[in-house]
């Protein structure tokens, strides 16, 4: 196995990894929009998912509205892991 198919694979998982990150707070934004259950187990696990990775980016917004405050906080958190995970990725795949 060479060393340039080990990076495409290593890069493949980055930008995989980055995606379902980013994944997890848009349905995390879709589910509070849409006024999901919150007692359902899925839309808790989402919640707590989502509420880890945007740990950074979550009370970053003052906005007025809550819907707003989410949705920036959330999103900003969601676009950032989607730069740099296929950023890191593309990176890796050229070397």
């Amino acid at each position: 196995m060479s060393r340039y198919s080990s990076g495409n694979r290593a890069g493949a998982v980055i930008a995989i990894v980055a995606d379902v990150m980013a994944l997890i707070l848009g349905l995390w934004i879709l589910m509070y929009l849409l006024d999901a259950n919150r007692a359902n187990d899925l839309v808790q696990f989402v919640h707590n998912m989502a509420y880890w990775l945007a740990g950074w980016s979550r009370d970053l917004f003052t906005f007025d509205e809550a819907w707003a405050r989410v949705v920036a906080g959330y999103g900003l958190a969601a676009v950032v892991y989607l730069f740099i995970g296929h950023a890191i990725a593309g990176r890796m795949q050229r070397h």
